[in-house]
């Protein structure tokens, strides 16, 4: 390569970094809130309801806006009271009671310290790529388990296929077991990846984000499936079948695991 060449790459790369380096340098004037113990736990819980919410919304118009019914997967069903409550109740409950501690005790080993300089804007979304393929991955392999293992569906992963067909605040109605193996998943994904903290914020506020549109219930024109070519991200109605028939789609986001492995179902998207 020539030093043309070199340098032009180094401009680029220092372009990217430029970049994101104004919105990192925000966020490490916040250190006395990203460095507290109950950053993790606050961040994950309004993060979630801040997706959640939304959806809730529509479901609650749902009855009195029929235009809003040609979007949803199952036109003739929005949850009640005396379902979203109780979800709502969980994910806080969970939260509270083992989250919480947990990043406690990893806190109490002592805060990490915030690097001075932004993440390259391309090392940035390469990372979180590979955290969501990595993600992806295994939790396929636990999500087949779960349900091959009667045993351990009927222990572990029952709980979450309670609420059928799903909506947005059902995401995380699971048990403490099921959490946890997915907060391992994440956590040991950017570990691995040596990712930068931004890059880190960056991927769980993505996962979370796939995760609620999942299961919320609706197929928008912007829903993330329909901007990912060639059928590679199953999407809402992906995973809606999955809730309805258990034995078909059980990657969470993209469908490559499912087509080898022959448990690939298509949902035509309406």
């Amino acid at each position: 390569m020539s030093g043309r060449n070199i340098s032009e790459l180094q401009v680029l790369c220092s372009s990217g970094q430029l970049f994101l380096q104004p919105l990192w340098d925000r966020l490490r004037t916040r250190e006395a809130l990203t460095q507290s113990p109950f950053f993790p736990a606050i961040f994950s819980i309004t993060t979630y309801l801040g997706f959640c919410l939304p959806f809730v919304v529509l479901d609650l118009l749902c009855p009195w806006v029929p235009a809003l019914r040609r979007y949803k997967i199952h036109s003739t069903f929005w949850p009640t009271a005396r379902q979203l409550l109780p979800c709502l109740g969980q994910t806080l409950y969970q939260h509270l009671v083992f989250v919480v501690p947990v990043t406690l005790l990893h806190w109490a080993r002592g805060p990490a310290l915030l690097p001075s300089e932004a993440p390259e804007l391309r090392q940035l979304v390469c990372h979180v790529v590979c955290c969501l393929l990595l993600f992806d991955a295994e939790f396929f392999l636990w999500h087949v388990l779960h349900h091959k293992v009667p045993w351990l569906y009927r222990t572990f992963h029952k709980k979450h296929h309670e609420n059928s067909p799903s909506f947005a605040l059902a995401t995380q109605y699971m048990g403490v077991w099921e959490l946890f193996s997915l907060g391992f998943f994440d956590m040991l994904n950017v570990i691995l990846l040596e990712c930068h903290p931004l890059t880190v914020l960056v991927f769980h506020v993505l996962n979370i984000w796939l995760s609620v549109e999942d299961h919320s219930g609706y197929d928008f024109p912007w829903s993330t499936h329909r901007l990912v070519p060639f059928g590679w991200y199953g999407g809402v109605a992906h995973h809606d079948l999955h809730h309805s028939q258990f034995n078909c789609n059980f990657a969470p986001y993209f469908t490559h695991w499912d087509r080898i492995l022959g448990t690939l179902r298509s949902a035509q998207a309406k």
